[in-house]
């Protein structure tokens, strides 16, 4: 795995980039950071050698190669600009908190408007629209904070809300972190154990949790859950006070000190 920058995932939580990448180089894979692609040579055995910008040299032969390194939206060739939309420099279309486009009665939603690029994230943002338009729902729209993401990597990752950058950021001194590394019961005895790490944002004196940070197995289907509870402001102290469920990962999160 060829990496441009330093680490994986760069707008995720710091704890969440540095466990993967410890769980991918533990399960054989060889990650080369601060590399870019010059040059993809085919060989006559229909494998691929890739040149390193930085060196010029080879990187190695490779039987196939998948180029991870973005999404553009596909909105050229739509001929916006005969309807006057306005697109930003990648080409996405810039809308308001309702989804208006700068034209009046033309939206958009999902992917090409530049946010979260998920499809939930679309659906939920079209199912809105079509209330305000349609439903006599006139103040409806999509909160696009507090939007739950999964990464369905191995392990996988979950997280809600801010990262602890971010929230010392915004907050400062107010943040407090909660954060816990084990072993989860269910691969207690097992020959290769597999970690589990989790990490919970807070912020102020009633310990509000901004943020919710998991990655290990299991903590895609955990996540929907907490991700309700911060969004209705749960606490630290709210947590807590929640029993747990055992013997199960996730009963972690409610019983962090």
């Amino acid at each position: 795995m060829l990496l441009r920058g330093e680490q994986l995932l760069r707008p995720f939580d710091a704890m969440l980039r540095e466990c993967l990448m410890e769980e991918m180089i533990n399960a054989g894979i060889n990650i080369v950071t601060s590399s870019r692609i010059a040059e993809v040579v085919k060989g006559n055995d229909g494998d691929v050698a890739l040149i390193c910008a930085e060196t010029g040299q080879s990187l190695g032969r490779f039987g196939q190669l998948l180029w991870a390194i973005g999404r553009a939206p596909a909105s050229a060739g739509m001929a916006l600009e005969n309807a006057g939309i306005t697109t930003d420099s990648e080409g996405h279309i810039p809308t308001d908190a309702f989804q208006n486009t700068n034209i009046p009665h033309i939206h958009a939603v999902g992917d090409v408007t530049g946010r979260a690029q998920l499809t939930p994230v679309a659906i939920a943002a079209a199912r809105r629209l079509a209330d305000r338009l349609f439903g006599g729902m006139p103040e409806r729209k999509l909160d696009y904070e507090l939007i739950p993401t999964v990464i369905f990597s191995h392990p996988p990752i979950a997280t809600v809300g801010l990262t602890e950058s971010e929230a010392r950021e915004i907050h400062g001194d107010a943040v407090k972190i909660y954060q816990s590394r084990f072993t989860p019961m269910y691969h207690a005895f097992t020959r290769h154990q597999r970690k589990m790490a989790m990490k919970l944002v807070t912020v102020g004196a009633r310990e509000k949790v901004v943020g919710c940070h998991v990655i290990g197995v299991g903590a895609d289907e955990m996540l929907q859950g907490f991700a309700v509870a911060i969004r209705m402001g749960a606490t630290k102290q709210e947590l807590d006070d929640t029993i747990a469920i055992h013997p199960t990962a996730a009963e972690e999160l409610v019983t962090m000190r």
